[in-house]
This record gives C-alpha cells, sequence and structure tokens, in this order.
C-alpha cells in the first residue's frame, strides 16, 4: 500500500526518495514486528490481535481525515489540496511550497 500512495502523492522529482523512505519503513517495521511478535503474544495472550486491531483503527480514522481522494485528478490538483490544507494560520503569510527558494546558479 505505501508504493501506491506514494506514487499518488508525489510529483516526479521527490518520488524515488519517498519510495525508498516509504519502502525502507516498510521493511523496518515487519522486521520490528517479527522480532517482538513471540514476546507480545506471550504477554498477551489470546488477545494479541487487539493491539492490531486498534492500529488498524487508527491508521483508518488517519487515512480517512489527511489522504486525499486522488481518483480521477491530476497530480497538480492534489498539491493545490495539500497547500490548501498547510496555509500558515497566521495572517499575511503565504502558503508553504515543496520548494520555498533556489536562487539562482551564482549564489551557489
Amino acid at each position: 500500500i505505501a508504493w501506491f500512495i506514494v506514487a499518488e502523492l508525489f510529483s516526479q522529482g521527490p518520488r524515488p526518495a519517498a519510495m525508498a523512505v516509504a519502502g525502507c519503513m516498510n521493511w523496518t517495521c515487519n522486521f520490528i514486528i517479527g522480532m517482538c511478535f513471540q514476546y507480545v503474544a506471550k504477554a498477551c495472550g489470546p488477545y494479541v490481535f487487539i493491539i492490531f486491531a486498534g492500529l488498524l483503527l487508527g491508521f483508518t480514522i488517519f487515512t480517512h481525515f489527511k489522504v486525499p481522494e486522488t481518483k480521477g485528478r491530476s497530480f497538480e490538483e492534489i498539491q493545490a489540496e495539500f497547500r490548501k490544507k498547510r496555509r500558515s494560520p497566521r495572517a499575511g503569510s503565504k502558503p508553504i511550497t515543496e520548494m520555498e527558494y533556489l536562487g539562482s546558479s551564482t549564489d551557489a
């Protein structure tokens, strides 16, 4: 699932880095769960999957409220929705963008 979300939410430039981070986090979490499951199962007994159910409920709520619908929308429309949500509450401030200032080639 992480690869689908990353492919939909990032433009072509930062997509490879985002895919690398998503893949690394996915495998790291799988490793941690695999290493810790026997201890958690011993501590919780037959109720071990209640932890999973609680986390799943939390992630479902997060996804419902924070991850935008991307079906039939261009990347620019998705990016505009994120900009609209991330505006600073201060009066007169400009929206946060992916790259605030690059500068000219003489600044390097």
